[in-house]
């Protein structure tokens, strides 16, 4: 007898380019410091630790290029490598301050043993390159890398085919520049979907991307497995589908796992607990409090943050292990009552964004951890698969056209165009415009021409990052998020200029090239 179903975990990395080296300390680096801290590196903590143990998992992963980019960048590093320190410095401060406070003193003490392990591993075990680090895992077979849209660009609302092309092709080289190979599936930003696009990601040579659920179940035809497998596009693209269900148990703010009163309250944090004159030298030289990653509370209830009761990590983690027994028993019990169905195992697509594991659900990792060794012992009945593995024996699919869809609220695409952003595309639309006719134009360019256009490229690919539009409607940092905006479209703008009249002023470009410096292997030509 087969196996009842078969499960895929799959985690999209994404963080937009942040690097401001016109800045000593610049408070949005944290954004990355934060994940790195949290979640990249204790998630490949714990994948190394499944490898030296032989458990034998499979998951996928979806690194963005920008994520790849910052990895990369030897600024930010040597900025981590002094926030690490900085961190571990305050934690030992923390275990003598908290001496005479049994409960706060046992999860500072965690926190020293933590940071030190993480500094550890950053400096020591990986070399400062989480890149190569996750390269390694790729090629034990057991993790399946993405590649993601060059900025996490908005598919949908990109006017110009040939600009939605540049972002799936320049994403797809620059992991090949990264990982030496080339990607098998693609992420699309924010799951957003729209007919046609699929035709994009064949051209650049991807085999698979990802849907949200009504994405393939308003297809036509109707899938005849609903999300339980994946389908052909026509262009000869397989889509996968989100399973609801999962989603729900990990995601949802009233049922999901993440909210469990023993779990790590994320929303108060040292940074703001502390006196000012105490934690000065470990936030911003301005006196601007941020979070430290230092949690002492648990979640406890819905109650206000001022009577959170104290953080027991034993106490989380063994939760942690038990949700993951939950989520596999429950994952049985759905792939046996579906397989009745279907007549056939069904295939369970369980995406998330990674940052949830770890840094918003600091015992995520633990979480994963156990259900991958959990899940080992079951192979027989529920069987992990990456989604090219899955491909490989079930090459015959239903060739369905997929409907426009995101994982967004709603499920379309009102979070990235509303009132409170669409100012932005008439900017970017008129970007666009202007490169492509550029593009178009200039055949055989010399080579201080060459770094214009591809600078230009550089500036436009950033400004149509979807994270601008979603943080100007989730109105969190948007004063940041419009001046990203307008400051690479003045950017492009000006080189654009200089190459309309023919006149490139070399210190100002390489001022720019040197603000804005990801993607060293692009070409403009990727437009024409």
């Amino acid at each position: 007898m087969g196996v009842n179903g078969h499960l895929a975990i799959v985690l999209h990395a994404h963080l937009p380019f942040v690097r401001h080296p016109e800045h000593p300390v610049f408070l949005e680096e944290n954004w990355l410091f934060e994940a790195m801290a949290e979640c990249y590196l204790p998630l490949l903590d714990m994948f190394n630790r499944l490898l030296d143990d032989g458990v034998d998992f499979r998951a996928t992963v979806s690194l963005s290029p920008t994520l790849c980019e910052m990895f990369s960048d030897p600024l930010l590093r040597d900025r981590f490598s002094r926030r690490l320190s900085s961190l571990v410095e305050l934690t030992e401060k923390e275990i003598i301050r908290t001496t005479h406070e049994p409960a706060f003193n046992r999860t500072a003490r965690m926190y020293r043993d933590f940071f030190s392990r993480i500094q550890n591993l950053f400096e020591e075990v990986y070399h400062r390159d989480l890149c190569a680090a996750f390269g390694e895992l790729r090629k034990t077979g057991k993790l399946e890398l993405l590649v993601c849209a060059a900025t996490h660009g908005f598919l949908p609302l990109i006017k110009h085919p040939a600009c939605a092309r540049a972002q799936v092709q320049v994403g797809v080289n620059n992991y090949k520049k990264h990982f030496g190979v080339a990607p098998a599936g693609m992420w699309l930003p924010e799951c957003a979907y729209v007919p046609g696009l699929d035709a994009e990601l064949a051209a650049a040579g991807v085999k698979y991307f990802f849907l949200d659920s009504h994405g393939l179940l308003f297809g036509a035809p109707r899938p005849k497995y609903g999300t339980f497998a994946p389908v052909r596009c026509r262009s000869g693209v397989a889509a996968f589908a989100r399973d609801i269900e999962t989603s729900k148990q990990v995601w949802s703010a009233e049922h999901g796992y993440p909210g469990d009163p023993q779990y790590r309250e994320f929303y108060r944090d040292l940074g703001y607990d502390a006196p000012a004159s105490y934690i000065a030298p470990y936030i911003h030289p301005d006196g601007i409090r941020h979070d430290l990653g230092i949690k002492y509370h648990r979640v406890t209830g819905r109650i206000d943050l001022a009577h959170k009761e104290p953080y027991n990590p034993d106490a989380a983690f063994a939760k942690a292990e038990e949700h993951a027994g939950n989520f596999l028993f429950n994952r049985q019990a759905q792939a046996r009552h579906v397989k009745d169905v279907i007549k056939r195992p069904p295939l369970i697509i369980a995406p998330y964004d990674a940052e949830l594991f770890g840094h918003w659900w600091f015992e995520g990792p633990k979480f994963l951890e156990s259900l991958f060794r959990k899940a080992a012992s079951l192979q027989n009945e529920i069987r992990l698969v990456s989604p090219s593995e899955y491909l490989a024996k079930n090459p015959k699919l239903q060739t369905i056209q997929p409907s426009a869809s995101s994982w967004g609220d709603k499920g379309y695409f009102e979070v990235w165009l509303n009132g409170a952003n669409d100012w932005v595309y008439r900017l970017v639309h008129e970007a666009e415009d202007r490169m492509c006719r550029l593009a178009e134009r200039c055949h055989s360019p010399a080579p201080l021409e060459r770094r214009a256009l591809n600078q230009a490229a550089r500036e436009l690919l950033l400004a149509e990052s979807s994270d601008w539009a979603f943080i100007l409607t989730t109105h969190t940092m948007t004063q940041y998020a419009e001046k990203r905006v307008r400051t690479h479209i003045a950017r492009f703008t000006e080189l654009w200029k200089m190459l309309e009249a023919g006149s490139i002023n070399e210190p100002r470009l390489t001022e720019i090239e040197s603000l804005d410096n990801l993607f060293s292997e692009i070409d403009y030509r990727v437009y024409a």
